[in-house]
Order: C-alpha cells, then structure tokens, then sequence
C-alpha cells in the first residue's frame, strides 16, 4: 500500500490474509502504524497475513518480489512534475507483476489545488490512462466526492489498471 500512513485497511487486509507491503515516505507514519497494528495482529492466528514496513520515497522505489496489486492512498498527485511522474510509473512497473493490478486514487480535475500546503497535479481517466500507457491498460476509472474528517469535500479520480507487458 502506498501511502500507508495508518490506515486501518493495512490491518483489516492483513486480518484476511493477505500479505502487505506498507510504504510510507514517513518514518514516523510507518512507527505509528507499526504500534497501531502491534496489538491487532498476531502471528498464531493462520489467516493473518505478513506487513512488511518500508519507509521509501516511492519514485525510488522497487518491490522484490513483485506485488499483485499496487494500491495508491492518494499519493501520485503530489508528484507535480513530469520527471517525478515518470519515476512513480517506473517504480509502479517494476513492482507490479505482469497480470498485476495499480489501483489509484489522485485529485481529480475539479480537485483541490494543494493538500497538506503542497502543490498537487490533478487528473482524470484518460490523463492516468496516458501516463501509465507504455505499461499498463486502464480497466476502469471513475470520479467521487469525498468528504475529508472535518467536512470539506475533495474530488478524487479512481482508476483501476492492469500491468502489461509490451
């Protein structure tokens, strides 16, 4: 997962048996997810699936092994030039198995403008569609409303992509 922060969907995955690869560019967020998830998880139960904790910027990242599915918790809009984008797509790529899945989640065109006091880029279907195009097919993709914890509403772009090889 990408941008784990401390999401709880890391635990309830791993709770279901899956295996998770958590990457944060904060240590902090990883340290706190780490403890969040310390007392939720234990190793006895056979249904309980690995979390790897990784704290990486994610244009610099490369998974190994290869994972299935490649969720972004709204990340890849803070990459705001094409040099970055370019090496979030080559980290997606090189991590995501062929047949795999990228499931991302990024402002949409009507979107904010900044989150967290950053730039952001926003997106909608066909925009991710070209961007990912040397490496993967758009499957779906969809915009929503979202409501943020303190009322405001931000307009994301879901899209679901598959990797390909070319």
């Amino acid at each position: 997962m990408i941008g784990a922060g401390t999401s709880p969907l890391v635990g309830l995955l791993a709770s279901e048996g899956f295996d998770i690869v958590a990457v944060d560019v904060s240590g902090a967020a990883i340290d706190a997810l780490r403890t969040l998830l310390a007392g939720e998880l234990t190793t006895t139960d056979e249904a309980t699936g690995d979390v790897e904790y990784l704290v990486s910027d994610v244009g610099e990242l490369r998974l190994d092994p290869l994972v299935d599915t490649w969720h972004d918790r709204a990340v890849f809009h803070f990459f705001v030039d094409e040099a970055g984008r370019d090496a979030y797509v080559a980290a997606a790529s090189a991590s995501i198995r062929p047949g795999g899945h990228l499931v991302i989640a990024t402002f949409a065109p009507d979107g904010p403008q900044q989150c967290s006091g950053l730039a952001v880029q926003r997106h909608d279907g066909a925009g991710l569609a070209a961007t990912f195009a040397a490496g993967f097919d758009l499957i779906e993709s969809f915009e929503a409303a979202h409501e943020t914890p303190w009322g405001a509403v931000q307009h994301f772009t879901h899209a679901l992509l598959r990797r390909v090889e070319r």
